[in-house]
């Protein structure tokens, strides 16, 4: 009888299993956006991998504006603080945060050849891979099928053109009782969302790109003034006056409600745009943002997100792990399914599937390869100075407070100041 309890070896062996999974098993903090269904899809995959690598995730939300998101990033990542693992980062953020980050190629295998090259580029800093590739984006412009055959208008290739349409249809759909609609939103509230809106609207004029790849201040020339002043004339016109606090989900809650011909916005509003219960299902196009016309081109702003790792991690190697497997092409094709968001994986791009939900994707490939980059790698840990005094200045024009002249020469003065004459470091 003094045998009888004696645990069998199968019993001693699934405690070892489970005494050695609970000492290894990690508990890792995930920082998401929460834009449009960000926040959602980023639970679900996440949680798809707790379930396959054993260990636990918490997702944690950030703020929906990129500029307080980068405020709390940089209060957590200064203190040293380990209560996030996994960042969620802007395109424009490594260069500003990369002390705090982990290099990421001791995990990678080279998985990061399988993504756009500019994109990964743009994660690397001196040596290091600080972040992965998780989504890209570029503006796009978003308008209703049916009210431009209705009013026989075709999509507008250059600015005056779309004013003109949206004018034209909006003047119309007014006076036939339709009085909550408005031509254009877009997102002009002082943030970096108006970054990137106002950099397409110069780049598109030929106007520069605020500081070019050499370092030197670009912003004060006549195209970059022409472009700014144009938006400024949209204000109570074709957009309405609240646009000026608009960022990309008010723009898109006014389109998606029906109440706008036009808007510029990222492409994970396509999906919402054709959601049950949208007003506007069925009824939206998507194309190129338009050129400022003789000289100018179709310039999107890149925009899109990544993975890093934090260098205060307790867990760097369980992190990197959960940060591999939310950036592979598996992942990237259901969040395009579910969410028109953008792969980086170049290959998903000839995915019939992601093809069918998002015809765009294919349409628009060489909008997403040859989108315009902010001045983030050339200005470094100043980008983010440089972006708010950008934005700023444009909103001053666009709010009636500062002629787009004054308001650009005050910019060139401040940028040469903060820049040095080139010399950003």
């Amino acid at each position: 009888m003094k045998h009888a309890h004696r645990p069998t070896l199968a019993a001693l062996l699934l405690l070892a299993l489970g005494l050695h999974g609970a000492a290894h098993a990690a508990s890792i903090k995930i920082s998401c956006g929460a834009v449009g269904q960000e926040l959602e899809m980023c639970k679900q995959a996440a949680q798809a991998w707790a379930q396959k690598s054993g260990h636990e995730v918490q997702v944690v939300a950030t703020p929906n504006d990129a500029s307080e998101r980068l405020a709390l990033y940089q209060q957590v990542l200064s203190s040293r603080s380990d209560k996030i693992d996994v960042f969620q980062v802007d395109v424009v953020w490594p260069g500003m945060l990369a002390s705090h980050l982990v290099d990421l190629k001791r995990y990678t295998q080279g998985a990061e050849k399988q993504h756009f090259p500019s994109i990964v580029a743009n994660a690397t800093v001196g040596p290091q891979l600080v972040a992965m590739p998780w989504f890209t984006d570029a503006g796009l412009l978003y308008y209703r099928k049916d009210l431009l055959a209705k009013h026989g208008q075709k999509p507008p290739t250059t600015w005056d053109e779309l004013s003109a349409s949206a004018k034209k249809i909006q003047d119309a759909e007014r006076a036939a009782g339709n009085d909550k609609l408005w031509g254009y939103v877009w997102q002009g509230r002082a943030y970096e969302g108006l970054t990137c809106n106002a950099l397409e609207w110069v780049a598109s004029h030929g106007g520069g790109t605020i500081v070019d790849a050499n370092g030197k201040v670009n912003v004060k020339n006549p195209q970059a003034i022409k472009a700014v002043q144009t938006a400024a004339s949209w204000v109570g016109r074709i957009s309405p006056t609240a646009v000026l606090n608009y960022g990309e989900e008010e723009a898109r809650g006014v389109f998606q409600a029906g109440n706008a011909v036009y808007m510029r916005n990222w492409p994970y509003a396509w999906s919402l745009s054709q959601a049950e219960g949208s007003a506007v299902k069925g009824k939206v196009g998507v194309t190129m943002l338009p050129t400022g016309g003789a000289g100018g081109r179709h310039a999107a702003t890149l925009g899109g997100q990544l993975l890093s790792v934090s260098k205060y991690s307790k867990h760097p190697d369980v992190a990197a792990d959960l940060v591999m497997y939310m950036t592979s092409a598996a992942v990237q094709k259901e969040r395009a399914l579910k969410g028109s968001f953008n792969p980086t994986v170049s290959g998903l791009y000839k995915d019939a599937d992601i093809l069918k939900v998002n015809p765009f994707m294919g349409e628009l490939h060489e909008t997403f390869t040859n989108a315009v980059g902010r001045p983030a790698t050339v200005t470094r840990s100043k980008y983010n100075q440089l972006s708010n005094q950008f934005w700023n200045a444009v909103h001053e024009v666009l709010s009636g407070k500062a002629k787009a002249d004054a308001a650009l020469s005050r910019l060139d003065a401040t940028a040469n100041r903060l820049g040095r004459g080139g010399k950003w470091e």
